[in-house]
């Protein structure tokens, strides 16, 4: 295929005021809401489903099924938009917001005629000053044209959208929490059932959706679910937003077909390691899921159901690279302490077993671990998996578990000698 064949997200990426409306529409904007909007809606949500298009936030529900959940009663029903992106790793919801703002708009219309929810709120980092600010003229820029407000697209639907800031939770990326912040309370999880659909934001029906699976869903109108199963694999179909970083000689967000091989991502795409070094590990789909060593890396593609056979995840398609001669103590101790920072300390299990992780690597990194501290470690793993009402805690156990797992001698190593790899690369970075 073409370079260029696959770009759906990214299309309009680099064209000069990609982020506005005029551009937005030389390039076919609006015309699949148009097209959507001559739709039963139910038809809508099930051509979306037949694309087979899955949450691109980190759970990879099918899209369309959750549309359909949303029930059919007279209560008013609501889109919440998650563009809260705190994972470690992940940068890629915020590059649509800042140049392509219309492409989510676009598929927030569509999403909303689909369910008959007709208001939406874009629930977006605080920090994202910039995407924000974006965002918000390109709003006002779809009421000026009467795409958003009270007859849209000269129709006799309604739609009203709303960016909505947080204030830097991470765990507020959780749909519940999300919601709960929306509402004006503490940003934290709540217990299930009853799930968003049946009483979310304002007791309502809700739908959370993430950015980058909203911002998909104009193609699959426009051109059908069988052009978009073109690309990637059969289960894993469409394009992805994948965010590389690390010890990489060309960092970046790029839009690749779903099943592309990882090596090939890095080396290919990324111009290979750094400095011409040798690879050591690769964190696959944001700082949550469990670490691939180099060999492991060999032949696996980026798709859910590869990474989950090699005993990871997609996620949210966040690429973490190490090479050889990156710490792994040093690097779980950021993770862990990364997690006990952002836990909302609702639950006792996550709001102690992470802090404890924390202290635990916290005091190897001083040099005063212990080879029993190992176990430890993996101990606290098992008493917070599954046992909290939000995955945070899960989160928090996945890098512990396979860091642990995958690389315990070094681990062995460091408490006896204090000393990690001897060749040290660049810290690890990645954007968050």
């Amino acid at each position: 295929m073409a370079n260029d064949d696959y770009k759906i997200l990214s299309r309009n990426w680099g064209k000069p005021d990609s982020h506005k409306l005029e551009t937005y529409l030389q390039s076919g904007g609006y015309e699949a809401a148009r097209k959507a909007l001559t739709m039963e809606p139910q038809a809508v949500a099930q051509t979306v489903l037949d694309a087979g298009l899955r949450g691109r936030g980190g759970a990879g529900f099918p899209t369309g099924r959750k549309w359909l959940f949303m029930p059919k009663d007279d209560r008013p029903r609501f889109l919440c938009v998650n563009a809260d992106e705190g994972e470690p790793g992940t940068f890629k919801d915020r590059d649509i917001l800042r140049y392509d703002p219309h492409m989510l708009i676009e598929g927030i219309l569509i999403a909303c005629w689909a369910m008959q929810a007709h208001t939406s709120y874009i629930y977006i980092r605080g920090e994202f000053t910039e995407p924000q600010r974006r965002m918000e003229a390109a709003i006002e820029e779809a009421y000026a044209k009467g795409i958003l407000g009270n007859r849209v697209l000269e129709s006799d639907f309604r739609l009203d959208v709303y960016v909505h800031a947080g204030a830097g939770a991470y765990v507020c990326g959780e749909e519940t929490a999300l919601i709960n912040s929306i509402e004006g309370k503490k940003g934290q999880p709540r217990i299930r059932p009853p799930f968003p659909p049946q009483r979310g934001v304002f007791d309502m029906p809700t739908t959370v959706n993430n950015v980058e699976s909203i911002a998909s869903t104009p193609y699959i109108i426009a051109n059908g679910p069988e052009a978009y199963k073109k690309f990637g694999t059969e289960k894993s179909p469409g394009t992805k937003l994948f965010c590389v970083s690390g010890h990489v000689n060309r960092p970046q967000v790029i839009e690749l077909p779903l099943g592309v091989p990882l090596m090939e991502l890095i080396e290919k795409h990324c111009g290979g390691i750094l400095k011409g070094m040798k690879l050591k590990a690769v964190i696959p789909g944001g700082s949550s899921t469990p670490v691939l060593t180099a060999s492991e890396c060999q032949g696996v593609t980026m798709d859910y159901e590869a990474l989950a056979a090699a005993g990871s995840m997609l996620g949210s398609g966040a690429v973490i690279v190490m090479a050889e001669g990156t710490c792994m103590v040093t690097t779980l101790h950021v993770l862990t302490h990364f997690y006990a920072h952002e836990s909302c300390g609702q639950c006792t299990p996550c709001r102690e077993g992470t802090g404890w992780m924390a202290q635990i690597t916290g005091r190897m990194v001083k040099g005063k671990g212990k080879i029993e501290d190992l176990d430890l470690l993996l101990s606290l793993a098992n008493g917070m998996f599954g046992r909290t009402i939000c995955p945070l805690a899960d989160a928090a156990v996945g890098p512990v578990t396979s860091f642990i797992g995958k690389f315990r001698q070094e681990f062995e190593d460091y408490i006896r000698t204090q000393k990690g790899p001897r060749e040290k690369p660049f810290p690890v970075k990645w954007m968050s």
